[in-house]
């Protein structure tokens, strides 16, 4: 099984992949997404993401069905010992007030234990960042968790280098729980999104990080090369933006490197992602069992500095 890796200072550890739960109860139900959480655990993964929102974007759902699934997947196995827990505050709508202010933030983590089972969670971030509530309030509802036992630790997720590193500031100024993970998008087409402050605040403070949109929206599976690849699946009309020569190459260069390891395209990005030396781990989610083993190959995979390099050459050209 794949090595741990600390969760910068969180105390908090994980191998290379973590499962993104924006899946479940959307296109990941019932058995079949039990079986994905079972596999995923029996192959060394132990952290699921969530959050509180997923999947209120659905016709009929109003949030929190994730949480619910997971839920009910930890009573039926009994144990909550093994795994680590992550979900998100800040985007649903709910009692207690708005986005992140301190007693939306208070209301949320308790409706998040009730659908999740649990008396706390591992790790706790705030979803977006939320401009018009002061930051000492966010902060200080988030340490009044700490204190009280709800959450182990806090991360931020789609937040930009001047905001999260002013966070910090005030945290160790008020003596408050600190952010001391980020979560944010990054993948092989997209690198500006990271690379350059965030990755410079990161590495500099300590942070962990966890990146999500690592395939972008599946794009780099490999099986969109053209129009008439995007129908098929829900997800193709996201990929359209990738379908251009620049992005196409980074396919090749996956699909070479990919054929000298005796995997696919998508393991090896995840495997980049992996690689980079202020990335903790991917985010990925699987809607199947065989899907998932995709993903789980990406845990073991480790890519030389030749093909590192070569992912590197092609897809910089993307940002020129």
């Amino acid at each position: 099984m794949a090595a741990l890796r600390p969760l910068g200072k969180s105390g908090l550890m994980t191998p290379p992949l973590v499962l993104g739960g924006n899946v479940f109860n959307y296109t990941a139900r019932g058995e079949e997404a039990f079986a994905i959480l079972d596999r995923f655990v029996a192959a060394g993964g132990t952290m699921i993401d969530t959050a509180d929102v997923y999947s209120a974007w659905v016709p009929g759902h109003k949030g929190g069905e994730s949480e619910t699934l997971i839920g009910e997947w930890l009573r039926r196995r009994g144990r909550r010992d093994d795994v680590l827990i992550a979900t998100k505050v800040g985007m649903l709508a709910g009692e207690g007030g708005e986005k992140l202010q301190a007693g939306r933030i208070a209301a949320a983590i308790e409706a998040s234990l009730r659908r999740l089972g649990t008396d706390h969670v591992d790790l706790y971030y705030s979803h977006k960042d939320d401009p018009d509530t002061p930051l000492e309030e966010t902060l200080g509802a988030f340490d009044a968790l700490v204190k009280a036992g709800k959450v182990r630790a806090i991360g931020a997720s789609q937040i930009e280098a001047d905001r999260l590193a002013l966070a910090l500031d005030i945290s160790a100024r008020e003596g408050l729980a600190a952010y001391s993970v980020l979560q944010t998008w990054y993948n092989l087409v997209e690198r500006p999104r990271y690379e350059g402050a965030l990755q410079r605040l990161v590495g500099e403070r300590g942070l962990g990080m966890l990146a999500f949109y690592g395939l972008a929206s599946g794009f780099l599976t490999g099986k969109y090369r053209s129009e008439a690849d995007l129908g098929q699946s829900p997800r193709g009309a996201a990929v359209a933006q990738y379908l251009e020569p620049r992005a196409l190459a980074i396919l090749d260069a996956l699909g070479a490197v990919a054929a000298e390891t005796g995997s696919t395209p998508a393991t090896v990005a995840l495997a980049w992602l992996a690689a980079q030396p202020t990335v903790t781990a991917p985010i990925a989610s699987a809607t199947s069992v065989m899907q998932l083993e995709e993903l789980l190959a990406a845990m073991e995979l480790e890519l030389d500095a030749g093909q590192l390099a070569r992912l590197d050459e092609a897809s910089l050209a993307v940002m020129t």
